[in-house]
């Protein structure tokens, strides 16, 4: 599978500026009437959170799953195999989790964000500090990206990052 590169310029995250963007999002994706859902591992729940910020998210937010361990991806229906073959850090598990969500929330929209932050996972070898994979599955249609995340203040921090970039794909997409 193939994935799309993210490079980024931008150091530390503005929160407030996320949150803005956020709103925006959440705004076009009722007026569209389009439905969302997340299959979130490193981002624990923070696009969901961001997404349930503005008022009237419940039109368009299906449900997410924060699947934090290999366990929970595989318990909510991503391929023992695929993580094996592949790595829980790759293009290939973030496509899973974006296309098993979807289809699970019966959304429009599906999300999936797998990768390390700041220290290396001794539970996954696969694991780089910093590389982060994220899958979008609009409709039927998956496409995956790869965002190496520079060091940040904190996990909230690095989290927004990664929700940031996810936002800039996503309202190009929609």
């Amino acid at each position: 599978m193939s994935f799309t590169e993210i490079t980024w310029e931008k150091g530390e995250v503005d929160e407030a500026l996320v949150r803005d963007k956020y709103a925006k999002l959440t705004k076009t994706l009722i007026e569209k009437k389009i439905s969302i859902t997340t299959m979130e591992s490193c981002t624990a729940g923070q696009i969901a959170s961001l997404i349930t910020d503005t008022e009237g998210s419940s039109e368009i937010l299906k449900g997410a799953c924060i699947t934090y361990s290999n366990e929970a991806k595989i318990m909510e229906g991503v391929p023992k195999e695929t993580i094996e073959s592949f790595g829980v850090y790759s293009s290939e598990t973030a496509e899973m989790m974006a296309g098993v969500c979807q289809k699970k929330y019966g959304a429009d929209i599906g999300i999936g964000v797998t990768g390390s932050f700041g220290n290396i996972d001794p539970n996954n070898a696969d694991s780089i500090p910093g590389e982060v994979y994220f899958a979008i599955d609009y409709k039927g249609e998956i496409k995956s990206y790869h965002c190496k995340v520079p060091a940040q203040k904190s996990r909230l921090y690095y989290k927004l990052y990664m929700a940031d970039v996810i936002a800039e794909v996503l309202l190009k997409t929609i």
